[in-house]
């Protein structure tokens, strides 16, 4: 499909630079397709009474690290040019896949210096040296640290990755550490937030469970590669970044369970979802699941697993627009977005969310 049919106008003003708080009480546009598409204005605290007993909300436990990396290039010329690194997919202890801001100043076997002074004296200063080079500005970094003393080195000295389109409006600070982080987070070794489980709190959380509706946590490390924008003129020709995921075995008996008597699956943020959908079968059974994704959703995808959807308003000509679209219809979902842009809703990670049916399949 061309890109181009993904594309719509989003005033910059619609563009959530903070979350609303509490949590809860995010606005929530329930979109049901059809001939003529039923948009309804609720709120996120309206969730349990939109949803039914024994339904199944299926979370993303992934933490997110601090993984943005302010720095200089060292020991090359007497001038020492400003790098921003992002990490987005870890390969082992020591080493890390990364987006170099500037990648132009770097070259393999350069070493990048982040950090000045630290929490703890002997981390304040983290070097890696350039291992290897991609096109596009992607590197290796071979760090000085190893293991979880890197773990804690990164953690001091980076900041939240904010998406680019929050970033480049504001710098991150320390209450993005709590705002950007779900209150499912667990596993570390997310770059991005699964952002759709930041509207969920404690008492929400009670809520649902009081109403005979259950919450399962699955894992899918989110890299940075989802803020990544689709520059091919065709879908076909865009390939997808791979991400880290899990669903225990407990975990796939269980959604079979309740699907079994009725229930319906509803995954909360599309990483939930393309997990979901990586680990079903052709019959819509899901099974245990361990390894990489890089599942790729346009109109035409046949869901086998995800019987509703709770996602947030994503950027124009983005492969997140293109997966609601495929889940409820092109034209339903721009009409859902046109009405969200005229009544005022958040856009994006910080943003306000919807809840969606599928069209008819």
């Amino acid at each position: 499909m061309q890109t181009s049919l993904f594309d719509f106008e989003l005033p910059a003003d619609r563009i959530a630079l903070r979350p609303v708080s509490p949590r809860d009480t995010a606005r929530l546009l329930v979109v049901r397709p059809g001939e003529t598409p039923e948009l309804d204005d609720r709120g996120i605290a309206d969730l349990p009474d939109l949803l039914a007993p024994g339904d199944c909300l299926v979370v993303n436990d992934s933490k997110v690290i601090a993984a943005r990396l302010i720095g200089r290039r060292i020991g090359r010329g007497a001038t020492e040019p400003a790098i921003e690194a992002t990490l987005h997919k870890r390969l082992d202890g020591l080493h890390w896949r990364a987006f170099i801001l500037g990648a132009k100043k770097v070259q393999v076997g350069d070493t990048l210096r982040f950090g000045t002074e630290g929490r703890v004296c002997f981390l304040g200063e983290v070097d890696a040296q350039v291992s290897q080079k991609d096109e596009g500005g992607e590197v290796t970094l071979s760090f000085s640290f190893h293991g979880p003393v890197l773990d804690q080195a990164i953690a001091e000295r980076g900041l939240m990755p904010l998406p680019p389109y929050i970033a480049s409006r504001r710098a991150p600070d320390e209450q993005d550490r709590a705002d950007y982080q779900t209150v499912f987070a667990h596993d570390e070794g997310s770059v991005a937030a699964p952002t759709a489980g930041l509207h969920f709190t404690p008492e929400l959380t009670e809520c649902l469970m009081r109403r005979g509706i259950s919450i399962r946590k699955v894992t899918l490390h989110v890299g940075a590669g989802t803020f990544l924008p689709v520059k091919a003129e065709d879908t076909a020709g865009h390939k997808m970044h791979a991400e880290f995921g899990t669903v225990s075995a407990e975990v796939a008996d269980t959604l079979n369970g309740i699907r079994a008597k009725g229930g319906r699956i509803v995954a909360v943020g599309s990483t939930a979802l393309r997990l979901l959908e990586s680990a079903a079968g052709e019959d819509g059974q899901i099974k245990p699941f361990a390894g990489e994704t890089a599942i790729f959703i346009t109109p035409g995808y046949k869901f086998r697993a995800v019987d509703l959807m709770l996602t947030n308003f994503h950027l124009p000509r983005s492969t997140l627009f293109m997966l609601v679209s495929a889940f409820s219809g092109l034209e339903c979902m721009k009409r859902a977005y046109a009405h969200a842009i005229a009544s005022g809703y958040r856009f994006y990670s910080y943003g306000d969310a919807c809840l969606l049916y599928p069209a008819s399949r």
